[in-house]
């Protein structure tokens, strides 16, 4: 079982040379954020990371959280864990200044929980949801319930969850039937939530929950759902935890991975009814709980990469050390030294660079339009976001089941045993295509509001911008195989975007049979262009004196995705262009 150790060179090589960040923070005016400081923030990061909760993660798997009388128990050593991560300030990291926060740059904070997400992601999960749900309420709640629940969950002091799925409303949030009935300057809130993330547990004196419900004169279908924040303690009148609401888990789902992450089953109103407090204007929550979902969704993705991560270390380690080959003259040597080994593993390092590359990207639009210069600024960045959450999301943890599978395959028969600690990255990885939206869901909204909305507008922007890094390759002698991998990739790119949009108003069962294909296609055509990316800022930083072991590594990782993982974009193609007709050839009862 091998210790995890923060990748802190591909990070700053991404956060410096793709994101630019330091240019980019000096036009915000954000001045006092430079390179140093961020390489101070990731390596005290990455300490905590590695010192403190990369040793509970092999814990937590086998003692995970449990239901007694006081409620949820976390796993040994995990209150501990959270009170030295909360009293460090890290969950204030990228809050605004207005409620204690350091109004970190998104792509800082991004950078950031890679770390507690690859050291622990049963436990990062927890202040991962308690960000979504400060957003949530930083937004859209009045200022009065902001200024009695932000400061709180800034700081760590509180944290919070999302309460949306139920028995019979899975994804469809249409059929939503928790009740909130008015009550004086409150709601009564009644009715039962599944899957709830970290929805109860002792390491903090409240949990703020968000929870989707209807009001008595609610309209049906989506039209008619509200957001409310209920509180698992009700704030006295000096704003602190008070008398016990009526929210209540009332049991522990047992789950293939992270077992340390108390999944709930969450009881509103068993008795007098639930206090909750209404968020926004009234049936319009799903727009209020999208902002969470939103930058959960960008979340789960960067999951996708942190597991990967900490799967790809664990891999590194045992075939550096597991010996297995004999020499003629009776020496033994590791099997890193084994081809096809080697091939495993660079796949799992290329596709590694490849998502930390677009997490970051993608992570720093949402800055692009924190910090844009004008309403045209704001609204071009804010397409880029709405087009890459969905792949970011979707792609990232498609790709992290492969890459932790390859985990697992390195290690032999080893890696099917527990103790080594494989398969569980394995594990853990499986939730990820799944909640905050499924890779059907993300597909969908890719091809649906991301793309036939605009008749291919923000895929044509993309594919532009594309299309000069593959001129940019062309330029360059030593990138030739580059340039026609990622040229042959980006024209795969253009022709699913024509097939798409030529053939999706005449075929109604076309979006939904080709989406995740579609989706598939765009994540390793924006891996292979910022792998290009890379791959030429490594060459110019090389040739400029720049660390030959890392920047050499770089090229090579960089020149094995175009040869390895981008031709994939042509397989995805040609399953696209088959269209509908196999998919939707047989009857229910032929299945």
């Amino acid at each position: 079982m091998s210790d995890y150790v923060h990748p802190y060179r591909d990070t700053e090589f991404v956060l410096n040379e793709l994101v630019e960040l330091e240019g980019f923070c000096a036009g915000a005016g954000l001045n006092e954020v430079n390179g140093e400081l961020v390489s101070a923030i990731l390596a005290e990061a990455g300490r905590l990371g590695s010192e403190v909760l990369a040793p509970l993660n092999a814990i937590g798997d086998t003692r995970g959280a449990r239901l007694s009388e006081r409620g949820v128990e976390e796993t040994p050593g995990f209150a501990a864990a959270y009170r030295q991560f909360q009293e460090s300030g890290w969950p204030s990291l990228t809050a605004a200044e207005a409620w204690g926060g350091q109004n970190l740059p998104n792509v800082v904070g991004t950078a950031v929980n890679e770390i507690w997400h690859s050291a622990n992601l049963a436990f990062a999960l927890c202040p991962m949801l308690t960000q979504g749900a400060l957003e949530a309420i930083a937004h859209h709640a009045s200022a009065e319930l902001q200024a009695a629940y932000l400061p709180k969950l800034v700081s760590g002091e509180w944290t919070g969850t999302m309460n949306l799925t139920e028995p019979d409303a899975g994804s469809d949030l249409a059929a939503i039937k928790t009740r909130a009935v008015p009550n004086g300057d409150h709601y009564l809130i009644s009715g039962q939530k599944i899957f709830i993330t970290w929805g109860d547990h002792q390491m903090t004196d409240n949990v703020i929950h968000l929870v989707l419900a209807r009001l008595p004169d609610a309209p049906a279908g989506v039209k008619g759902i509200s957001l409310f924040i209920v509180p698992k303690f009700l704030l006295d009148a000096q704003g602190n935890p008070g008398a016990r609401n009526d929210a209540q888990c009332v049991s522990l789902e047992h789950k293939l991975g992270i077992h340390a992450s108390p999944t709930c089953v969450m009881s509103f109103g068993e008795k007098e009814g639930a206090v909750g407090y209404l968020v926004g204007e009234p049936h319009k929550g799903l727009a209020c709980m999208f902002t969470m979902m939103n930058h959960a969704r960008q979340s789960v993705g960067l999951q996708g990469l942190s597991i990967s991560e900490r799967a790809y270390q664990q891999a590194r380690q045992y075939a550096r050390e597991r010996l297995q080959g004999t020499r003629k003259d009776g020496s033994r040597f590791p099997i890193i030294e084994f081809p096809d080994v080697r091939r495993m593993l660079l796949q799992m390092k290329a596709s590694i660079e490849a998502m930390r590359a677009l997490a970051l990207v993608a992570a720093a639009e949402v800055d692009r339009v924190t910090h844009a210069p004008d309403p045209a600024a704001a609204a071009r960045h804010q397409g880029r976001v709405d087009l890459l959450t969905p792949i970011v999301k979707g792609w990232l943890t498609e790709l992290a089941q492969e890459v932790t599978s390859l985990g697992v395959q390195i290690h032999g028969g080893m890696g099917f045993i527990e103790e080594t600690g494989a398969a569980r990255h394995y594990r853990d990885a499986r939730i990820l295509t799944i909640y905050e939206g499924t890779t059907g869901i993300q597909a969908l909204d890719l091809v649906g509001r991301k793309t036939l909305l605009n008749r291919g507008e923000l895929l044509a922007g993309l594919f532009d911008e594309i299309g000069e890094t593959v001129a940019r390759l062309e330029s360059a002698a030593s990138f030739a195989v580059q340039a026609r991998a990622l040229g042959e990739a980006l024209a795969a790119g253009r022709e699913a975007r024509r097939l798409l949009l030529e053939g999706a108003e005449g075929d109604a069962a076309l979006a939904g049979s080709v989406s995740v294909n579609f989706l598939m296609l765009c994540g390793y055509l924006c891996g292979g262009w910022l792998m290009a990316g890379s791959a030429l800022r490594a060459q110019a930083l090389l040739e400029a004196g720049g660390d030959r072991a890392f920047l050499e590594a770089k090229l090579a990782s960089a020149r094995f995705y175009s040869e390895q993982l981008l031709p994939r974009t042509q397989s995805l193609l040609a399953a696209i262009r088959a269209g509908s007709g196999s998919i939707m050839a047989l009857s229910d009862e032929q299945f």
